[in-house]
């Protein structure tokens, strides 16, 4: 049974310690049968995945499960002075060891920074790379979205998730709420406390960002509020996919 967002609250003090029961990832070393689940996270960009479900993806990698981020650019206009080879060299760099220290595997996509398009040929080449990891949970950015590269993602692993027969569970996460994640009304959470350092120093990994005033703080206080509406301290929120294999992704009660 799902639970609105208020009877989340309503039930508050019950959900604290329950929290993430449901997610085989959360609960145990192994799924139900034995088998250790393959994670998937899309991102636009290197930081993404990092900032909307870092806390997650550790959370998972904890309990021995195989992540794998793939990143639909390399960040080549994220660095104000530098060329796109210069930005894209330094920010690989710092997802490689965002991912180290997460414990994932990086993998990049090859569309450009501010030029990321979806046409026939990008949706073939992105669901031929997605599938290749054959995921069971895939997490990816939400389509309403302010800024493109983050609704072409999104775009990309739907059209994947939905062409490929609806094969893995699929999941949204948000950044920068309010700000650039629009309309993001969750249906599931995940208690990241445990985990926030691990996802604090992989956000730091990306120093050309300069993390600590830019997005840090802000996803602060959004795990703060998530955590608010489902009793915990810190939580990262999702939207779940209306016609999931409901494997129990974040949580479920």
């Amino acid at each position: 049974m799902k639970l609105s967002r208020r009877e989340m609250l309503g039930r508050s003090s019950l959900l604290a310690g329950a929290l993430g029961a449901g997610l085989p990832a959360l609960g145990s070393e192994t799924q139900g049968d034995g088998r250790k689940l393959k994670i998937v996270v899309t991102g636009a960009h290197p930081d993404d995945p990092e900032t909307g479900c870092g806390g997650t993806i550790a959370r998972y990698t904890g309990q021995g499960h195989d992540v794998t981020i793939i990143y639909l650019t390399r960040g080549e206009a994220g660095i104000p002075g530098k060329t796109h080879s210069e930005a894209a060299k330094i920010r690989t760099a710092e997802a490689e060891k965002a991912c180290a220290i997460l414990k994932a595997k990086p993998v990049f996509a090859g569309q450009i920074d501010g030029d990321s398009f979806v046409n026939n040929t990008r949706y073939a080449e992105f669901r031929k790379l997605l599938h290749a990891e054959q995921p069971d949970i895939v997490f990816t950015q939400w389509p309403v979205d302010s800024h493109r590269d983050h609704r072409a993602t999104s775009l990309l692993t739907y059209d994947a998730w939905l062409t490929g027969g609806r094969q893995f569970d699929l999941y949204y996460y948000e950044v920068d709420a309010g700000e650039q994640t629009q309309n993001f009304h969750p249906t599931d959470y995940v208690d990241i406390d445990a985990t926030l350092e691990i996802k604090h120093d992989a956000c730091f990994a990306h120093q050309s960002q300069l993390p600590a005033t830019t997005f840090w703080p802000l996803h602060s206080k959004m795990q703060e509020f998530r955590g608010i509406e489902c009793g915990v301290r810190n939580a990262e929120a999702f939207i779940a996919e209306a016609q999931n294999r409901e494997l129990g992704v974040p949580v479920k009660a």
